[in-house]
């Protein structure tokens, strides 16, 4: 009996691709450097360092149409991500500037491919304790590195923040309410925001925040800041670890900044964290809740998740 690949040569018809196949040879018609993980038994996965920004909103919409995970690169996660086809995202050094909006100032525009030792050279010596070869997208998406008290995300620096949803869409979050008159700008941010905010009035946030550091993965306690702080959108972003969306640039205040120590390797976040404070479904319904809202298309990984 002949081989189907030997019927195809012999007929002239070529084998049809696979959706992964097809998911590749698409994805190199991105700019950039993109590589293709050998893994025969696998799903498939994939890397790609995109050559300019629109290069990750071309790599989403590949994904979505071949049912791929976009995943970012370099970030550690609680499980393996093999289960799935995968394709990891490193912003690369074409999307690595960081500058000051304007001279002399202390807010500075940052891309997320740039290192915190790069931001260490420029004047942020905040960063001197903390691994100079990560990128600020990892470190924001840290949850580790990003686990300031409760109620005091203020301390990050983290003044705005651009991010591309899982429809495709890019929201601007920053600081939000009786100071800020800036509207919010689009339909999908008008529906957004207000459901986060009954999300965080709802009775898991008590208990939660009664806890001197927050027991879940996604920081809800950025809606309820302590006293004489202003509540800042951007900050449900620190410590996402990739599950919420895609970062494209941030504003850092150089003065504000205050990167929280390393902890003890017993106090340091871990899902085990709710877990011991006995906050385990509290914890877990809110990170649901903030993942629905923000990825309801499940395009990024979610916490655990096996890709």
């Amino acid at each position: 009996m002949q081989s189907t690949s030997r019927r195809a040569f012999l007929t002239g018809r070529r084998l049809a691709q696979t959706p992964w196949q097809a998911f590749c040879q698409s994805m190199r018609s991105i700019e950039g450097t993109f590589f293709e993980f050998d893994m025969p038994d696998g799903p498939g996965a994939a890397r790609l360092v995109p050559a300019h920004a629109s290069g990750v909103h071309q790599a989403r919409l590949l994904c979505e149409k071949h049912g791929v995970v976009l995943a970012l690169d370099d970030v550690q996660h609680a499980a393996r991500l093999d289960d799935h086809p995968v394709l990891w995202v490193d912003p690369g050094r074409s999307l690595a500037r960081c500058e000051p909006l304007e001279p002399g100032s202390k807010l500075w525009f940052v891309q997320p491919g740039c290192l915190l030792g790069e931001l260490e050279t420029a004047g942020f010596t905040q960063f001197a304790d903390l691994p100079c070869h990560i990128t600020v997208a990892s470190w924001l998406a840290d949850r580790v590195l990003c686990d300031w008290p409760v109620g005091q995300t203020h301390r990050s620096g983290l003044v705005h923040a651009a991010v591309m949803l899982s429809d495709g869409q890019t929201v601007n979050l920053g600081p939000f309410g009786e100071n800020n008159r800036k509207p919010l700008e689009g339909a999908r941010l008008q529906q957004l925001v207000p459901a986060l905010f009954r999300l965080a009035a709802g009775e898991h946030v008590v208990s939660c925040r009664a806890a001197q550091r927050w027991p879940g993965r996604y920081r809800v306690d950025a809606l309820l800041p302590v006293d004489g702080q202003t509540i800042n959108l951007a900050h449900l972003l620190l410590g996402h670890g990739g599950d919420l969306g895609w970062v494209e640039w941030l504003v850092l205040d150089q003065q504000l900044l205050q990167p929280e120590p390393e902890l003890l390797y017993a106090e340091r976040y871990s899902s085990s964290r709710a877990v011991r404070d006995g906050l385990a479904g509290a914890a877990g319904d809110l990170d649901a809740g903030v993942k629905g809202l923000f990825d309801p298309e499940q395009r990024f990984p979610h916490p655990g998740q096996d890709l």
